[in-house]
């Protein structure tokens, strides 16, 4: 079956997002990062700052509870309000991922979507350098210790990631293409998943 969705999972300030978005561009297909966090904050009530803060990095006491049966489609009683929004974002996705060609940025996504065969999934990293020279120019980080910050990001998305998947998050096996920004242009990139795909 043809490529129809690309899932691309990233390190904070690779510029995962920027070429994931380049990607659905040049596809001409729908592309959700932000779009995703306005959709879960509608459906669930929570503000976005929240979920885009919250909707990828793993809790203290975090659990979720899988029924093999009915999936994610419901909510089990004493859920935190962590596992509601990862439900959410389950449920979301999916729909998502029925309705037309899209690229989706994080949020688990390729974890979510393993079961098709249609999907794509994509992860970028980059040298530590490189990522505090975007965190701090791109994204205006402030912070005493960028490096710390940088690895502390990566310990919450890799916490997060385990705790919904069982899985590890930035393990190789876990998706079709790893590409190193800070080696290779972001260009270089789009064009390379653009090809492998096309």
């Amino acid at each position: 079956m043809a490529t129809r969705i690309i899932t691309v999972s990233r390190q904070f300030g690779s510029g995962g997002r920027v070429i994931a978005q380049y990607v659905a561009e040049k596809l001409g297909w729908k592309f959700y990062d932000r779009e995703l966090i306005e959709k879960i904050a509608e459906k669930s009530g929570l503000s976005k700052e929240f979920i885009e803060e919250r909707g990828e990095h793993a809790s203290a006491g975090q659990h979720l509870v899988y029924n093999a049966h009915s999936g994610f489609s419901g909510f089990s009683a004493g859920q935190s309000v962590f596992d509601k929004l990862y439900v959410m974002q389950y449920n979301i996705i999916r729909e998502i991922a029925d309705e037309c060609p899209c690229v989706i940025v994080g949020r688990c996504a390729d974890y979510v979507l393993r079961d098709r065969t249609d999907c794509f999934h994509v992860f970028i990293y980059a040298d530590i350098d490189y990522r505090v020279h975007r965190a701090k120019e791109i994204y205006k980080v402030d912070a005493s210790d960028m490096r710390k910050f940088l690895r502390d990001k990566d310990k919450q998305r890799k916490l997060y990631y385990k705790y919904n998947t069982d899985h590890i998050w930035g393990d190789v096996k876990n998706y079709d293409l790893c590409l190193k920004s800070s080696a290779i242009d972001m260009n270089i990139c789009t064009s390379i998943i653009v090809s492998a795909i096309t």
